[in-house]
């Protein structure tokens, strides 16, 4: 399988082979699993306090009363401690202990990455997530790519393209998001665009472009490709990155 190596201005240089890894068989399954078992990994444990809920000093009336025997406060007809009554203890409360990491097998892993990088060269498959693109997939770029320093130079490269659409329509979906994350750091929703793939660069001049994320191809991993556990993100390779792929550096 070949694919068309572009300049900064959209022209044809010239074409390589690309690796056998872009043939990978399509696994949504494992790919799914996999980003999964990555995010749970950033988990943080939480739970309460041990003894909440029960540290009141409460005893029950009795019989003879007309009323329950659960345990009630001193001094007051109020229960406690018991989880069935109001103002009772939480019954199941979450636990520290809990268990959040989810395993992945490492031949799963690895299947899932490449069947992952095999989905970004899919037309039928980039346009059904939502992208916006003209012209045919890959898109790999020449190696100068890697060198611009400004965003103005990256945006006029990714216009030539024909990929700066999608980088638009990312722009165009932000907005508030709904309920108290608003309060915790997370105010804005924004939906992705653009996955950059480097060799050697991190092409900091594209770090500021909505929706965009920018990686060397040594860091590359399924949830960077699959974003909420969707393949088939619309990507752009460098030359390097892709002979850096199929092991020729």
């Amino acid at each position: 399988m070949k694919a068309q190596v572009l300049t900064l201005t959209g022209t044809v240089a010239h074409e390589i082979d690309l690796p056998s890894i872009f043939s990978s068989e399509y696994r949504p399954d494992l790919i799914k699993k996999a980003v999964i078992a990555q995010q749970s990994r950033r988990y943080q444990p939480h739970g309460a306090y041990v003894y909440a809920g029960i540290t009141a000093s409460a005893v029950g009336w009795g019989s003879g009363r007309g009323a329950s025997h659960v345990p009630r406060l001193k001094n007051s007809s109020r229960a406690a401690k018991v989880p069935q009554a109001k103002g009772g203890r939480e019954a199941h409360p979450p636990k520290v202990e809990k268990v959040l990491v989810r395993e992945i097998n490492q031949k799963e892993k690895r299947k899932a990455l490449q069947s992952a990088i095999a989905a970004t060269i899919s037309s039928d498959l980039v346009r059904s997530r939502g992208h916006v693109f003209n012209g045919s997939l890959p898109y790999v770029l020449s190696g100068e790519f890697e060198t611009l320093k400004k965003t103005k130079e990256v945006i006029s490269a990714l216009r030539a393209i024909g990929v700066y659409g999608d980088i638009e329509r990312a722009e165009r979906s932000r907005k508030v998001r709904a309920g108290r994350g608003k309060l915790r750091g997370r105010r804005y929703k924004q939906r992705k665009s653009l996955l950059i793939v480097t060799c050697n660069e991190n092409l900091l001049a594209a770090r500021n472009l909505a929706g965009v994320d920018v990686c060397r191809v040594d860091n590359l991993n399924v949830e960077l490709l699959a974003p909420g556990t969707h393949a088939a993100r619309l990507t752009l390779w460098t030359e390097d990155a892709v002979k850096k792929l199929g092991g020729e550096q």
